[in-house]
This record gives structure tokens, sequence and C-alpha cells, in this order.
């Protein structure tokens, strides 16, 4: 099967050609580690996490690299004041690092929650300081840069009159980006008003700060994923990744770094996971409309009415398709537990088929197979694939009410198959059953029976009961209003 992927920066489905056969680099811009990883984060990394699945399950060797921006991002290049690590720093009363430590943990515990394979590499950008600078002063040597009062400027103007194009990603004109900014304050270093910042000086007051040839300062926030990107996939790689929001300026300018530096184009096919909404509205903090992955589990929000398990929020996210907006809401995350639970007893269900082989399988396992597989191989399309998933789970319920029938051969098959799709490419894990409940009735029994034994005076028994519990870590206390259990 050929697999189709959608370019970003071609707007077209393009059949896939590894630049080494059988093998897949991709780059995914990872987190800012200044504050707690939010839903839609975790959507675009869930998504690509099901990318990363496919193409391992599809037969490709794959190197995943996704780093952890830990320095220098700054939203405004004319403003060192918004550097958000140096705003949380103040706002928490905490060193650099100690809140980068707080956040990538907090980052790693929420993506671990639901089910997300660690990639194969996770740079950090204070890690790779000596390679950004060393690609600064390329940039500087080929014409592409030059420095200001000890920052240093990517040339927009510059790139283009060598015939280069700056928002061939986005789709940008150079001439309206440039009269569209031209009278923004705080762009006085800059020759041009779309030049971005490989490097700025820091500036008393800023604690993250590196020596570097022109002072001392930090990176631009563009050119760590140039310099982490190329160190562990080549000049010219596969696949990268990240969020629709990331495409300008940060995509943007990671490609004409790459092509100023390498005279190649540093990647072959760009994706873009959509956004995420909640109740048909964006997430915002400011506006109220904002909720973190962990009170989405744990149920201690006013958006829903109940908490979910995280692998019924990564079904209700891979139904829909990575490029699509995403609207979760209460009745939409019910309606995926609904379906979750039926997905996941009917896989428990197909344990207890029993073949037969003397009549002809009601279903085309073959035919269905194709068909779930032409879905992931058609840009990675969970919806469809998990619409023929249900079409296998009408089947199986079929099987079960004596309607259907299937052959040994077939049987083995449909487990195989759906086993792979459910558990390692969509990812999903099934819900361990909570038996607090069923603990809570067996020991109110024993209880009622140790209460018999007592008041018939038979102690031996009661003793019995109360030791044999105690001696598996469950201890009874006897009080005025009865006898409850501890468990130790």
């Amino acid at each position: 099967m050929q697999l189709k992927i959608y370019n970003s920066l071609t707007g077209e489905k393009e059949i896939f050609k590894p630049i080494l056969e059988g093998n897949v680099g991709m780059y995914v811009c990872g987190p800012t580690v200044y504050s707690n990883v939010h839903l839609g984060n975790v959507r675009t990394f869930l998504s690509f996490d099901f990318i990363y699945r496919s193409l391992t399950h599809l037969g490709y060797k794959v190197r995943y690299v996704r780093n952890i921006t830990d320095a220098g991002h700054l939203t405004d290049d004319g403003d060192v004041n918004n550097d958000r690590f140096v705003k949380q720093t103040r706002l928490e009363k905490l060193e650099p690092m100690e809140i980068v430590q707080k956040y990538t943990v907090d980052f790693h515990k929420v993506l671990e929650m639901f089910n997300l394979l660690p990639p194969n590499i996770e740079p950090t950008a204070t890690g790779h300081i000596v390679e950004q600078i060393e690609l600064t002063q390329k940039l500087i040597e080929r014409g592409f840069a030059y420095e200001s009062n000890g920052s240093v400027y990517f040339d927009v103007l510059e790139y283009n009159r060598r015939g280069l194009n700056y928002g061939e990603l986005s789709k940008r004109n150079i001439e309206e980006l440039f009269a569209n900014t031209r009278d923004l304050d705080g762009q006085g270093e800059k020759k041009n008003p779309q030049d971005f910042a490989l490097w700025k000086k820091a500036s008393p007051a800023h604690i993250m700060r590196w020596n570097s040839p022109w002072g001392e300062g930090f990176p631009g926030w563009h050119l760590e994923c140039t310099a982490m990107s190329t160190k562990y996939l080549g000049e010219t790689f596969d696949i990268h990744g990240g969020g629709m929001d990331l495409k300008f300026p940060h995509h943007e300018c990671e490609i004409a770094q790459g092509k100023a530096c390498n005279d190649a184009a540093p990647v072959n096919y760009w994706m873009h996971a959509n956004m995420l909404t909640m109740n048909s509205q964006r997430m915002s903090k400011s506006t109220g409309n904002y909720i973190l992955p962990m009170q989405l589990v744990t149920g201690e929000n006013d958006f829903f009415e109940k908490p979910f398990h995280p692998s019924i929020v990564r079904f209700c996210f891979l139904q829909a398709h990575y490029r699509s907006v995403l609207d979760i809401s209460n009745d939409a995350m019910l309606a995926s537990e609904k379906g979750f639970i039926r997905l996941m007893e009917a896989v428990k269900l197909l344990q207890s088929i029993t073949p037969n082989d003397e009549k002809q399988s009601g279903f085309n396992i073959e035919e269905w197979k194709n068909k779930a597989y032409d879905a992931l191989t058609d840009d990675f399309n969970s919806p469809i694939l998990i619409a023929h998933l249900f079409e296998a789970v009408k089947y199986i319920f079929a099987l079960n009410d004596g309607k259907e029938t299937i052959s040994t051969k077939d049987l083995e098959d449909l487990k195989s198959t759906l086993n792979a799709l459910i558990f390692d490419v969509l990812g999903l894990q099934a819900i361990e059953e909570n038996n607090n409940e069923k603990l809570d009735q067996t020991l109110k029994v024993l209880i009622e029976l140790r209460n018999q034994a007592r008041k018939s005076k038979n102690f031996e028994l009661s003793d019995q009961i109360r030791d044999r519990l105690l001696a598996e870590g469950i201890e009874l206390k006897d009080g005025r209003d009865g006898t409850t259990y501890v468990l130790n």
C-alpha cells in the first residue's frame, strides 16, 4: 500500500518517498516548558504519537526527535522582557532551571498518562547553545544575517533578493508583510521589520545568558529547531510536524534558516495538526474557557459532569482527523466513552468466540483489512479507521449472538488485526475494572458471618475470620456503630 501524506508546503496529498528507503526521520516541535502543558498541546502531541505509531506499524524504522524549548522563547524580538521564562521566574520566585524542571516533569507525566510513546531523542535548547552559535556565525558569513548592538538578526529581505521565498509555507506575500509591520515600535536594531532574532543581547536583569562572539546573550526561538533537527536528522530530513499555530513565523523561519545555511530545503513533508476547541469556542485562560488535561481526567472542573479515563480522552481525540479542528464537550466525551466501552467489549468477546469451519465466514476479513489500511495510509485518517473498526465490532456482537459464523483462520486474522490497530496503532488501553465495589460487598458478607459467629459465641470462627483478613492486609475495627475495615 502506498502511504500518502498531506504536505502543508504544497497543499496537496503526496505519495510518501523517504530519503532512505525503509527509514523515516521525523522532527516535531516540542513544548516550551514555562507552564503546565495544556489540552491543545496534548492534542498535537497525541496526533504525532499516532503518526509515529502508524509509521512504525507500516514497517518503517523511525527516528523521532521532539525538542524541549527551555530557553529563548521570545514572542517579540524587540523586547527581551517578553521572554516567557523570565516572566515565570518572577511570578513563581524560582530559578529558571527550576521552572524548566518543574514543567518538563509535568509534560512527561501528562503524556505518559495518555499513553504517548517517548521520542527516540528529546534534545533541549540549553543543551545545544554551541550549535546555535555556530549556525549564527555561518549565516553571518554567508551574508544572511547581521549583528546589531550585540544581537544578531536574519536578513529576510536579503534572503528574498537571492531568489528564495520567505513566506512559501504560510503563503504570505513578503511585500504585504513589510507594509503591515513597518511602523511597529521596538524595531530600531533591525534593518527590516520582518527580520527575526537569531541571538539576543541579554539585558542586565536577564538571568538566562551565555557567552557568544557578540557578547552575553541567549538564542532566538526559531534557531534551536534548525540546530537540533539538522544535528540528529541531517540537513534535509523526511517529516517536520507541529501545531498549526507554528506555521508562521516559527516554521517559516526554520525553512529560511535551513536553506540559507545548507542551500537545500530542510524538510520534504511539513505536517500540521489543527487546533482544539471546547464547547465550540477557542480555549483561552482569559475567557475562562480553559481546562488542564489532569482536570479532565480527575473531573475537577466546571465543564464536564464526570471524570474521563485518559484512554477515553485519547479515543475522543482520534475520532477527528489530525488536520481537522477538534471540538470537545460534555456530550462528545460521553459519546466517546460509550463508543470506547463497546469497542473494548467486542475485543473481550472475541476471545471467547468459537470458530466454525463448516460454514463460510459471514464477514470478508481481507476486504475489511484492506479498507482499514487504506484509511491508515490515506494521510493517517484515524476517524475513517475507527469507523471500519466498528464494522468489525458489529460483526463480533453478531457472532456472540449466534447470528454469524467465522472460520478458525479468519478468527485469528481478526484478532491479530484488531489488537494491532486498537492497541499498537491507536494506542488505546483497556480500562482495568474497579474492584472496590466488589471488595466492599465481599467484606460485608464476611463481617456479617463474623457477627453471627460472635452472637452464637463461636469465638474461634470469629477470630479466624478476623485473623485471616488481617494476614491479607485487611484490618477489621469494631466500634459503637458496627464493624468497619481498613486496608493496610
